[in-house]
């Protein structure tokens, strides 16, 4: 089949992992077009961006309908979001288009966090306590109620661990507001207002879904492991790979589907963030796009497949998609990814104990975020980790002793900086 007469699926922003699309769909006999959501995209997500995997490249400026009469000349079967930004447009585009779509009637509540806890909260789920606003004194009064407990803040509207404080205190809660009110998200966003949230005790976790016609299916399920560092309380040190069944898997997995149900999920994938309390699930957010950090490099050489596979089935094969929502997925071999701490920042000469970490035995593969010659920062959030390191092996003990080499690897002797 050419290119002419291939099916065409439009990815909005085919950044970060969703990079890894387009090669899929066109396995599949499917012609690809790229469409860039704004004009200008941050820095940070453009890294591995191949544009000689699509046949056409589109920008959206801001005029919908002259980005629908561009996009309505390829005919596409299926529009997909590649990243957190992609959201909005893809949910509009796809129902004006009458493509399978999440439609936009809930669209906010898909990208602002508070709407999101809201929208869930009146669903009936239970939900953390929360509080939108850009008073400081409206915030200091909230804080008082909760009886000077830990308290989170973070942006309405982001990604990743971008602008996320965890404050004890009023006097932290004060400069946790002062440093995120009015700043610019890593999205390019205003944050106008904040997101103050109880702090909720518990394991965090990952599930991962893909959805066609309101039918969910589980790609993976990762439990996260955090540390505290460079002024971080609690910094995502790195993640294990769960079996799909378990008592706190079928428990998660049966609030991330309520929890897709309540924000209109009905299609394509989604990542969605919880915390494990005594209580039980609670909803951390959910973003309607493909988990980000490279996760499917492992969850395919574990699994078999990933997300990513997940997402062009739903897409193409709609039909054995759904035949198969039933199947759990199985591990072949465990893994565990570890984020690389920075302890201090400068630029990067060299990884000295680079060949140590590739020896272990259950090493797999690398994401670098940092090279030799590069800038490098005080590890604080998800976009300042210099690498990730994927870790892969039969017996479970081999990873489990790896990651904790790993971790012990990294620090001041990891990093020769010039």
């Amino acid at each position: 089949m050419n290119a002419a007469s291939a099916p065409v699926v439009v990815i909005v922003d085919a950044y970060a992992s969703a990079r890894c699309l387009a090669p899929l769909f066109r396995a599949r006999g499917h012609s690809c077009v790229h469409l860039q959501s704004t004009p200008d995209i941050p820095a940070n997500y453009t890294r591995g961006y191949r544009p000689e995997d699509f046949d056409a490249h589109l920008v959206h400026d801001g005029d919908l309908d002259e980005t629908l009469r561009a996009l309505s000349a390829h005919r596409p079967v299926a529009l997909v979001a590649g990243v957190e930004r992609a959201v909005l447009l893809t949910d509009a585009l796809g129902e004006r288009l009458g493509l399978p779509s999440n439609g936009t009637a809930l669209s906010p509540a898909r990208r602002d966090k508070y709407r999101m806890i809201e929208t869930v909260r009146a669903a009936g789920l239970p939900a953390v306590e929360q509080l939108h606003t850009s008073d400081r004194d409206e915030l200091l009064r909230w804080y008082e109620k909760t009886d000077g407990g830990r308290v989170v803040l973070k942006p309405v509207s982001s990604a990743g661990s971008d602008g996320v404080y965890y404050c004890s205190g009023a006097a932290e809660v004060e400069a946790a507001f002062r440093a995120l009110h009015g700043t610019t998200s890593v999205l390019g966003q205003s944050n106008d207002a904040v997101l103050a949230q109880e702090y909720l005790v518990g394991h965090e976790y990952i599930v991962n879904t893909v959805s066609r016609d309101g039918v969910h299916r589980v790609s993976d399920i990762w439990k996260m492991h955090t540390l505290s560092a460079n002024g971080v309380a609690e910094l995502a040190a790195g993640a294990e790979l769960l079996p799909r069944r378990g008592p706190e898997q079928d428990s998660l997995v049966e609030h991330t589907f309520r929890v897709l149900d309540a924000l209109g999920i009905a299609h394509g994938p989604a990542h969605t963030e919880l915390k494990l309390t005594p209580d039980g699930p609670r909803l951390v957010e959910t973003g309607a796009r493909v988990c980000g950090a490279d996760v499917h490099v492992p969850v395919t050489a574990a699994l078999g497949s990933s997300q990513l596979d997940l997402t062009v089935d739903a897409c193409t094969e709609p039909d054995a998609f759904l035949a198969a929502a039933d199947e759990d997925y199985r591990v072949g071999r465990h893994a565990r990814i570890v984020n690389m701490v920075a302890p201090r920042g400068g630029t990067l000469a060299s990884y000295p104990r680079l060949a140590e970490l590739r020896a272990l035995d259950s090493f797999h593969d690398v994401l670098f975020r940092a090279h030799p010659g590069d800038p490098v920062l005080p590890s604080t959030d998800d976009w300042t980790f210099p690498m990730r390191v994927y870790l892969l092996h039969e017996a479970a003990a081999t990873v489990a002793r790896d990651a904790l080499t790993t971790r012990w690897l990294d620090g001041e002797g990891f990093y020769e900086l010039a």
